[in-house]
C-alpha cells in the first residue's frame, strides 16, 4: 500500500473486498460484441440484481454508464472497458482502443479494462493498445483489469496451463493490476498461473456452462489454488436467478462457504 499511488487503493478497495481481498466482478460488456443478448436488455434491472446479490463491480462501455450505472439499489463498482470488437467482423479477435482513462475518469470509474487476444494476427497492436493504456493509468492511479487471452491460428487450446500462464504473466508484466484469464480446469494447473503472476488473478466464465453448480464449484477450486474471485459474465446474468446466483457466489468468494453451503441457497 505504501508505493502505490494513493487514488489506486482508494479506487482498488471499491472493486476488491478490503476484507477478503477477492471480487466479484459481472461483465456486461457483450452488447457491442454481440447485441442486446438476454439478460442485458434492461440494464439498470441487470445491474441492480448483481449488486444485490452482492457483486463488487460491473464492466460496461463507457457510452452505457449514462443509462444503466446506479441511480437505485445497491451500490456497486465501475469499470470502464476501453477495446472492442464485433462479431459482425471477418476479424473479431482482434480488439481496438475505444475510450481513454480520462474517460473513464470523467464517468466517475473505479477502475478501466481491456481485452487482449494472444496469438491473433493483430497481436502486436494489442499490445501496444495495453502499454499506452497502462502508462496512462499510472499516471492517474487508475486500477486496470487486463483480460488476457490466447486465441489464434497457433493456439491449439485456450486452456493449456502454460499458455493460460503466459497469458497471466503478459498481463501482469505490461501493468495490469489485475488480470482475468480462462481457468484451466484444475487446482494443480491453476496454481502455477497464480504462483507466476504478482497481482490478484480472477477467471473468466467461459462458454455458457451447463449447470449453476459448474460454475459454483468452478469459482471455489481457483480460490483454493490461489485466485482472487472472478470476472464472469453471461454464467451470471443469463442466470435464471441474477441475484441468488452472484449470493452463494458471494458466499464462495467472500465468506469461505463449501460447494454444498451454496447449493444450499440455489436449490
Amino acid at each position: 500500500m505504501q508505493n502505490m499511488h494513493l487514488g489506486k487503493a482508494v479506487r482498488l478497495e471499491r472493486i476488491f473486498n478490503r476484507n477478503t481481498g477477492r471480487t466479484i466482478v459481472v461483465p456486461m460488456d457483450h452488447g457491442v460484441s454481440v447485441g442486446p443478448i438476454s439478460g442485458l436488455v434492461d440494464m439498470r434491472e441487470s445491474i441492480n440484481n448483481v449488486a444485490e446479490g452482492g457483486a463488487n463491480a460491473i464492466i460496461l462501455h463507457k457510452g452505457l454508464v449514462r443509462c444503466s450505472h446506479r441511480g437505485r439499489g445497491a451500490d456497486i463498482g465501475l469499470i470502464v472497458h476501453l477495446s472492442a470488437s464485433t462479431s459482425l467482423s471477418p476479424f473479431p479477435n482482434a480488439k481496438t482502443l475505444v475510450g481513454t482513462v480520462e474517460d473513464a475518469i470523467k464517468l466517475g470509474a473505479d477502475a478501466v479494462s481491456l481485452h487482449i487476444n494472444l496469438g491473433d494476427e493483430t497481436e502486436r497492436h494489442m499490445l501496444e493498445q495495453m502499454g499506452r493504456v497502462t502508462t496512462s493509468a499510472m499516471d492517474w492511479g487508475m486500477p486496470v483489469l487486463a483480460m488476457v487471452y490466447a486465441r489464434g491460428p497457433k493456439i491449439p487450446s485456450e486452456y493449456d496451463p502454460e499458455v493460460v500462464a503466459q497469458c497471466a504473466r503478459v498481463g501482469v508484466e505490461l501493468g495490469a493490476d489485475v488480470v482475468k484469464v480462462p481457468y484451466t480446469g484444475s487446482i494443480d494447473t491453476f496454481r502455477p498461473v497464480v504462483d507466476g503472476c504478482c497481482v490478484p488473478v480472477v477467471i473468466a466464465g467461459g462458454p455458457k456452462l451447463d449447470s449453476s453448480e459448474d460454475l459454483v464449484r468452478m469459482v471455489y477450486d481457483s480460490l483454493q489454488a490461489g485466485g482472487a474471485g472472478l470476472s464472469i459474465g453471461r454464467n451470471i446474468f443469463q442466470a435464471k436467478q441474477p441475484s441468488r446466483l452472484v449470493q452463494a457466489l458471494h458466499g464462495i468468494v467472500h465468506d469461505d462457504w463449501e460447494v454444498a453451503q451454496a447449493m444450499e441457497l440455489l436449490q
